[in-house]
């Protein structure tokens, strides 16, 4: 079942929609290809004679998975992150980096390596892009509802830093005072956590559909 938890839409503002604005690439130059990610310059014809060079990360994409329980708590996950040297709790999130995986499944096989738990009910809560004046990365968060645990024989042995990952479920509104108070630093966190509670406390925003588009920027050479 892939239900949304619908409220009454707003009505779109066509000034307001994100929009595909592709520029002529004149020159793509490799710089780096790492294990997840690749670095390139582009040398980018903005138009009326003008040329610049951007570096970006070329990223697959990932999903994350707000899941919510009947007592409206969020699952959390505590990841070691080393660009930052720490430990952070986060929503259970990965990469878009199985070829021809759909983004519902992916949030699915994450939800269940990562935190031991199947969800019933999905819906659409945010897509963003985490840094856009640098990286190509965009991130589907998904709300899961109707929650199962899995069985302790079914559970993912995780490997590298997801082996000792900690869960804790935390209610939605202590872990809204955890943003203001400086405690929790995640981007998805911070997003996944202010959405959620507006659709589910606040009760003035709604989800989307699983099927929505997912507006992830125009096309880059590879």
């Amino acid at each position: 079942m892939t239900d949304a938890t619908p409220a009454d839409s707003p009505v779109a503002d066509p000034l307001l929609a994100d929009a595909v604005a592709d520029r002529d690439v004149v020159q793509s130059i490799p710089r780096f290809h790492g294990r997840v990610w690749d670095i390139r310059t582009d040398v980018v014809d903005l138009g009326g004679g003008e040329q610049v060079e951007r570096d970006l990360v070329v990223h697959p994409g990932a999903v994350a998975i707000i899941a919510v329980d009947d007592d409206q708590q969020v699952l959390l996950v505590q990841q070691y992150r080393h660009p930052v040297s720490a430990l952070l709790w986060e929503p259970p999130a990965g990469l878009l980096d199985i070829a021809g995986e759909e983004p519902l499944a992916a949030a699915q096989r994450e939800l269940f390596e990562e935190a031991g738990y199947r969800a019933s009910r999905w819906s659409v809560l945010l897509d963003v892009f985490m840094s856009p004046g640098g990286s190509s990365e965009s991130v589907r968060l998904f709300l899961a509802q109707d929650l199962t645990p899995v069985a302790e024989a079914e559970r993912f042995l995780g490997e590298a830093e997801e082996r000792t990952m900690v869960t804790r479920w935390v209610p939605l509104d202590r872990a809204r005072a955890g943003l203001f108070s400086g405690d929790l630093h995640s981007p998805l966190c911070v997003m996944g956590i202010l959405a959620v509670t507006r659709v589910l406390i606040d009760g003035d925003a709604s989800t989307r559909p699983v099927e929505s588009p997912w507006f992830r920027g125009g096309a880059h050479p590879s």
